[in-house]
């Protein structure tokens, strides 16, 4: 079982069948679906955070065209030669959503990832969405999922040894909390042309966002490596193009002239430029 806090006093969490309970009697149900729900009202922004129903609805259908698994592949190809060689590590996906890239990261471990096929791991995914966590638990019994805040992980100090996170919010002091000594953290993020042609339909002026993860994790953590997945992909129907609009924030900005010239195309071939950053905690060798 993955080390899990107790969200209320943060004290460690024990594990039956189907509850968690603290020693100060705060009780936790598993839900029908298999997950477990350690987000706590005053934690929520809204009566309903996160991705609605719809969204993950759009973005279960989208990856399912297989238009990211060449990302997907690359990230999981890092997180392998990440991972030492020992047994009972514990793997994180921060912001798993629908559970995509967290469900073939197990898949890959399990059966073919270098020398961690040779280990135990256990794999948990953590997503503040209620929905997308009900699509995760669909895709894969085999993870530990969880709906909780990423700014107040339930999960054990130093007890993870691998933390992914794709295109989600950094927060620093909470990756190095529950990352231990040897831990190290993944980050995928859109690189300058990621959508470009997309972007380039909808807005008049395109930027770079010049977005560094280092710039935001600061002194916390240190750099290893990044390199950069890039290549073109062919959205070949309207309802391709109207699945990417639905997951993607872009497609929440569009007016209604830019949605008009988008229902109009019967195709549109788009670039997926998105780095993958591996950092460990500064001062840890």
């Amino acid at each position: 079982m993955f080390e899990l806090n107790c969200p209320s006093c943060q004290a460690p969490l024990t594990a039956t069948d189907k509850n968690l309970r603290c020693p100060a009697g705060h009780s936790f149900d598993a839900a029908r679906q298999g997950y477990w729900n350690l987000l706590l009202a005053h934690q929520k922004r809204s009566k309903d955070p996160g991705d609605n129903a719809d969204m993950v609805a759009a973005r279960n259908s989208f990856l399912a065209l297989e238009h990211y698994r060449p990302l997907s592949d690359s990230l999981n190809r890092l997180a392998g030669e990440s991972l030492t060689c020992r047994d009972n590590l514990r793997i994180l996906d921060m912001g798993c959503g629908e559970g995509y890239y967290t469900s073939r990261l197990q898949e890959y471990l399990s059966n073919s990832g270098p020398e961690t096929a040779q280990s135990t791991f256990q794999l948990a995914g953590l997503d503040i969405s209620k929905h997308a966590v009900k699509a995760a638990c669909r895709r894969n019994k085999a993870i530990t999922w969880l709906v909780a805040s990423g700014a107040n992980m339930p999960v054990a100090d130093g007890s993870v040894d691998l933390l992914t996170v794709a295109f989600s919010r950094l927060m620093p002091e909470e990756f190095a909390r529950v990352l231990n000594a040897d831990g190290h953290l993944i980050i995928a993020y859109p690189g300058d042309r990621h959508l470009q042609q997309l972007r380039e339909i909808i807005y008049k002026d395109v930027r770079t966002s010049g977005f560094t993860p280092s710039a935001v994790l600061g002194d916390a953590f240190t750099e290893v490596s990044e390199q950069q997945v890039i290549y073109d992909f062919e959205l070949k129907s309207q309802t391709e193009i109207q699945q990417l609009l639905a997951m993607t924030p872009h497609g929440w900005r569009i007016k209604q002239d830019v949605r008009d010239t988008l229902s109009q195309l019967p195709a549109l071939t788009l670039t997926l430029d998105v780095r993958l950053a591996v950092f460990r905690r500064s001062g840890d060798s």
